[in-house]
């Protein structure tokens, strides 16, 4: 069982119950409060800690999530004050991520996430791991626990960063290669559970997993997916996105978020029937800036109209671009609408199959035809 604590918001209570209940716990309870500004030792004041614990004593909880980021000190306080395991928000998604990662890549990128959030926690979190090596069997050379701790957290984040170096290098020979093939780059962004693996699937029959929880997806794929005779795109789905998505999360998927930033376009997957769509947009838009991707042309897609009782729609922008499409991706009503969306924003490049010049030969070649017919 875990106690959940979050600022009084709705939405934010709600997200954060979910993030739990994704991670596997059992929420038996959920505290709310406000302050104007953090506790420096406890983040709450001490009354509120006084709630918070006999609320786990009521309850049995065994964890204690706060839906913010703790300060080592402050987890270090709050964990023996409590007599719990008391953990934060990052800490939360860092498992929610470790618990999804699939792929080789999304293993890596989520270890290296984890060392960098517990190289911080070294410093002040654990006072055990300050004792000096010592006794039979254990003397080392003056190193303290906390040293050598430190020590292989950097070599294994050295290893890590490798690695995924050598995975983004075959990631852009990748994209090299679909550039040169004249392909169409189309990803999918959106705030988590949103629907986008279900649009991916829709648009490629695919088959990747989708359900209804945050962070199902975090491994990138991609499909080919024809348009019209003579068209495609390739469509990327990628993680999605949070509100305070950890910095230490986007620098360890800045691989995968490259996918976005490189693409032609984005389809921003919007749930239109969530109240807080607004703000998760915001969201996006903000992580998106962050690995630079804020000037990449989008279309808004907006999902689930099922839930609304509402038919799919699309609109144009002021220039005849369809910039906004109303679909369900569940039922794949609005699917054909958001086709021609994509094909509105694909330039008029030559058919891979031909070389450039074909098409200034075969011209040529019709003007010479009268002349060829008359010696003939």
């Amino acid at each position: 069982m875990a106690l959940t604590l979050g600022q009084g918001l709705a939405p934010d209570v709600q997200e954060l119950r979910a993030l739990a209940e994704s991670a596997g716990a059992e929420v038996s309870a959920v505290i709310s409060g406000r302050r104007d500004r953090p506790d420096p030792a406890l983040f709450a004041g001490s009354g509120k800690c006084d709630e918070i614990f006999l609320a786990c004593q009521e309850h049995a909880a065994e964890l204690v999530i706060f839906d913010h980021t703790l300060s080592p000190g402050q987890q270090r306080n709050l964990t023996k004050l409590l007599k719990r395991r008391v953990i934060d928000r990052v800490a939360l998604i860092l498992d929610i991520f470790a618990l999804r990662a699939r792929s080789h890549e999304g293993k890596l990128q989520v270890e290296l996430a984890q060392l960098d959030y517990l190289s911080a926690r070294l410093v002040r979190g654990w006072t055990h791991l300050e004792r000096q090596k010592g006794g039979i069997g254990l003397r080392g050379p003056g190193e303290t626990q906390l040293e050598t701790d430190r020590r292989l957290i950097g070599q294994r984040v050295k290893q890590l960063r490798s690695r995924l170096a050598l995975v983004d290098k075959q990631r852009r020979n990748r994209r090299r290669q679909r550039d040169r093939q004249g392909a169409f780059s189309v990803s999918l962004v959106g705030y988590t559970n949103a629907g986008k693996s279900t649009l991916f699937n829709a648009l490629t029959h695919a088959g990747v997993y989708a359900a209804d929880q945050l962070f199902a997806t975090l491994d990138t794929t991609s499909r080919r997916v024809f348009l019209a005779p003579g068209e495609f795109m390739v469509l990327s789905d990628t993680v999605g996105f949070i509100r305070e998505l950890p910095h230490s999360l986007i620098e360890a998927f800045k691989s995968t978020l490259h996918e976005a930033a490189d693409a032609d376009l984005l389809l921003h997957v919007i749930d239109a029937s969530d109240p807080d769509r607004e703000l998760q947009q915001q969201a996006v838009d903000t992580v998106l800036a962050e690995v630079g991707a804020a000037n990449v042309p989008r279309i808004e897609v907006f999902n689930k109209i099922d839930l609304m009782g509402i038919p799919p729609k699309s609109e144009p922008d002021p220039y005849g671009r369809i910039h906004r499409v109303w679909l369900s991706a569940a039922d794949a009503k609005g699917i054909d609408a958001l086709r021609e969306a994509v094909r509105s924003h694909m330039p008029a490049f030559p058919s891979p199959e031909k070389e450039p010049w074909s098409g200034v030969v075969s011209e040529h070649l019709n003007a010479m035809q009268p002349s060829v017919q008359s010696l003939l």
